[in-house]
């Protein structure tokens, strides 16, 4: 039985009304919309470090991750005045007003909507035609977790070789991402295409193993390597978000270390163990903003093996 419970949230100068606290969202976990709404205030300085200033994509789940879910971008009119917003003119020449990222109580307010996991662009909202990330989804076609490990083992080990810096999360679902820090100094196309050229360099390297096939039919039981996420308005989850899978696992920065761990999972931290995590071994990524870089060095490399 759900019953009414509101609470009062105050965040800041911030101020709102949740009702239903106690609704259950993961129904075998027994984590309920207080739970999530707790865990993202309690994440939110953390959490924004990487996502402040992004626009969102709000994936919501009213009923908890059983019912019916969607992707929510245009923020409805009842959103509260203090969340900040943007405009963007769509190909279709729409309007949508996408919500930015801005502060822990848009954050919170955001899981008080039932959204479950935000997922950002991959450019700040001040420009949006330019990159700051460079992102690889590591996707397998199955659930054996050491194929990923490999395709991981394999890109690190190519940018490596370029002097690219390079960091690594696990989705909190199946695979792993791989995030270069950039300099908001290229457009999507050029990031775009330096990624394609590191993922079919590598599925040409390893066709029995990586594959950059888009039709699923096709891909076997290889893993598919995701470069198309580097295009303008794509999204990735959000470092540190929750993801809509029993337990509530977190998508989590991690060591290069940890990455290639044999025990490691792509669910292994949930908002339950997270903080115990970060307690002992602090956020793996602190630093990674401090490594931004150009792309000049991957786009000279692959000139010279063309």
């Amino acid at each position: 039985m759900v019953t009414k419970e509101t609470r009062t949230i105050r965040i800041g100068r911030y101020q709102f009304d949740v009702s239903n606290i106690d609704k259950i969202f993961f129904p075998k976990s027994k984590i309920t919309k207080g739970d999530l709404i707790d865990y993202y205030s309690a994440i939110a300085p953390l959490l924004l470090h990487y996502s402040k200033n992004h626009l969102v994509t709000m994936l919501r789940y009213p009923d908890g991750i059983k019912g019916e879910s969607f992707y929510h971008k245009d923020a409805p009119d009842y959103f509260p005045e203090w969340i900040k917003t943007k405009t963007v003119a769509t190909k279709e020449n729409k309007k949508v007003r996408y919500v930015t990222l801005d502060n822990a109580a848009t954050l919170v307010y955001l899981a008080s909507q039932a959204c479950i996991t935000p997922h950002m662009w991959l450019s700040k909202a001040t420009s949006l035609h330019y990159p700051d990330r460079m992102i690889f989804d590591l996707d397998p076609s199955d659930d054996d977790f050491k194929k990923v490990q490999f395709a991981a083992d394999k890109i690190k080990k190519l940018l490596d070789d370029f002097n690219i810096n390079s960091f690594v999360n696990t989705t909190g679902s199946r695979g792993l991402h791989i995030v270069i820090p950039l300099r908001a100094i290229h457009t999507f196309d050029e990031v775009r295409e330096c990624a394609q050229k590191v993922a079919q360099y590598l599925a040409i390297t390893y066709p029995k193993k990586l594959t950059t096939e888009l039709r699923i039919d096709k891909r076997g039981n290889r893993v598919f390597i995701d470069y198309l996420r580097n295009a303008y308005s794509a999204t990735a989850v959000v470092p540190y978000a929750v993801r809509a899978k029993e337990n509530a696992p977190v998508a989590t920065p991690i060591s290069w270390d940890e990455a290639f761990d044999k025990q490691l999972k792509s669910t292994q931290y949930t908002i339950h163990t997270i903080f115990e995590k970060l307690d002992k071994e602090g956020d793996p990524w602190e630093q990674m903003m401090k490594h931004k870089q150009s792309i000049a060095r991957l786009k000279q490399q692959f000139k010279k093996l063309d």
